[in-house]
């Protein structure tokens, strides 16, 4: 494993793993701010972390890169402990937060939660916002999320990437499963990316690297790869979505798993546009399989299990 790079003082990365979000605060002279706030279910931990790190001072500022659940599930209770907290988001879904719509939000058709939240102001892609005592420019980074955005800090040139870039990859390009054509908007970010000349990103999951030019080189092989094969996008997009239940629930008997699946509305327009011809419950226990084989589930008899 490369050796991991030295991030600013003021910078400090709680690093979650795969059902939250990172974390990323940033501290200043007067002010501190968060950029992502995990999973609803793991808000509890959001809080503990931050709350440690600040040692009594207030957070002042809260941000989102997109609105994914695993991105702003933490808001509520961070909001809820710090009643003077700013809150900013992206513009694109800004109407269904104030109007608080989980089906327009995704939550209610992916099976996930998301308490609800309010924000205060947007993050125009163009713009500059200060946090802590540093300036971040704000980019569109359309593909991932069609409204997501990420960071740059151009003296230090941090970026936060979300889930634009990670270090191996990106992550599920959710438009592409809609029947939406989202894979160029992938690659114009990524090219984004490369022009901005980052030296550390800090990426939605994961640790953050020094990789860039190799992590750049990855995505764009792996988008080359979806391009030639949608497909595999596709199987791909929808085991992610299992092992996301999976790393909520940590185990679920396989019927409960089927029965999760065919009542969850997003999975379901996965399979009609793509896969009708198959029965559905063996193409959902053939996505098990696949986890099991990877070793991201394991199975005993009936009863699936995350693992990995």
């Amino acid at each position: 494993m490369s050796k991991r790079p030295t991030l600013p003082h003021a910078i400090t990365v709680f690093e979650r793993g795969w059902l939250s979000s990172n974390n990323i605060l940033i501290g200043g002279r007067e002010s501190a701010a968060l950029i992502d706030s995990g999973y609803g279910a793991h808000a509890g931990q959001t809080l503990s972390l931050v709350e440690a790190a600040l040692a009594g001072r207030p957070l002042d500022a809260l941000l989102n890169t997109h609105l994914h659940s695993d991105h702003c599930g933490g808001n509520a209770a961070l909001q809820n402990a710090y009643p003077a907290l700013m809150t900013f988001i992206p513009p694109g879904l800004s109407a269904h937060v104030s109007h608080w719509d989980p089906h327009a939000l995704t939550y209610a058709p992916t099976g996930q939660s998301c308490p609800q939240f309010r924000f205060d102001a947007v993050l125009v892609p163009g713009s500059e916002i200060r946090l802590g005592d540093l300036l971040w420019q704000v980019h569109a980074a359309p593909g991932h999320d069609p409204h997501s955005v990420i960071l740059f800090e151009a003296a230090s040139r941090v970026l936060v990437s979300a889930d634009a870039l990670w270090e191996r990859g990106f992550g599920v390009v959710f438009p592409e499963l809609e029947g939406v054509d989202a894979f160029d908007a992938v690659g114009k970010t990524i090219d984004l990316i490369e022009s901005l000349a980052p030296k550390i990103v800090i990426p939605g999951h994961g640790p953050a690297f020094a990789s860039v030019e190799t992590s750049i080189a990855s995505a764009r092989a792996r988008l080359d790869g979806f391009v030639a094969h949608p497909e595999k996008h596709i199987s791909y997009a929808a085991k992610v979505l299992l092992k996301f239940k999976l790393l909520e629930v940590q185990g679920l008997e396989l019927a409960a798993f089927i029965a999760w699946a065919h009542a969850t509305p997003y999975f379901l327009l996965i399979f009609n546009t793509h896969f009708s011809g198959l029965d559905f419950s063996v193409w959902v226990e053939q996505l098990i399989q696949d986890l099991v084989r990877s070793g991201a589930a394991s199975r005993d008899g009936l009863m699936i299990r995350n693992a990995g």
